[in-house]
């Protein structure tokens, strides 16, 4: 089953949607890991066996190199991080996950304003 991690940039209410979904998650809060550093976070993820991280923090993906890690990362793009949001496009996130695919992957938002 797969481990998903949400970054604390995510409504924390979206875990319990993710649960009904059938997907094993955690909050950075759930761990304690609030404020870690993302190369820190990424190593904190393989001891803790995660498979997935999901954030809308699109820098991330250039801040690390993700081929070095048996981990992936779902980077969400939107025009904010509300809940609300994040749900109307939440379709699309549960697809891509269920693809269990390495390295990053990106999730655009239906209503991303120009």
């Amino acid at each position: 089953m797969m481990k998903l991690l949400l970054d604390e940039n995510l409504p924390v209410k979206l875990k319990y949607r993710f649960v009904e979904a059938g997907i094993n998650v955690f909050t950075t809060r759930d761990m304690q890991w609030l404020g870690t550093k993302n190369g820190e976070l990424v190593r904190l993820m393989i001891a803790e066996q995660f498979d997935t991280f999901l954030t809308i923090d699109n820098n991330l993906s250039f801040q690390q190199n993700f081929k070095n890690y048996p981990v992936r990362v779902v980077v969400l793009i939107a025009h904010d991080n509300t809940y609300e949001t994040i749900m109307s496009f939440f379709d699309a996130i549960i697809s891509e996950l269920r693809q269990q695919k390495i390295g990053v992957q990106i999730v655009i938002g239906s209503s991303i304003k120009k």
